[in-house]
């Protein structure tokens, strides 16, 4: 694990119609990170938005 999964521990990830998912950034707080995606989902496209945590080993976990 390095610094930048210490100080950005949220995620905001997009899953697009095919399933395919990307990261959109990182984020110090899940209320930061929620901000995003309630912000990027208000746009009315089909994608799916939602928050996720960074694990102990670098892999994102899904709340």
């Amino acid at each position: 694990m390095n610094d930048s999964t210490i100080a950005l521990p949220w995620l905001v990830v997009r899953q697009d119609d095919n399933g395919n998912r990307y990261r959109v950034g990182r984020y110090a707080t899940r209320a930061e990170a929620q901000k995003i995606a309630d912000s990027l989902d208000a746009r009315g496209h089909k994608q799916l938005y939602s928050v996720e945590r960074v694990g102990q080993n670098g892999d994102s976990v899904r709340n």
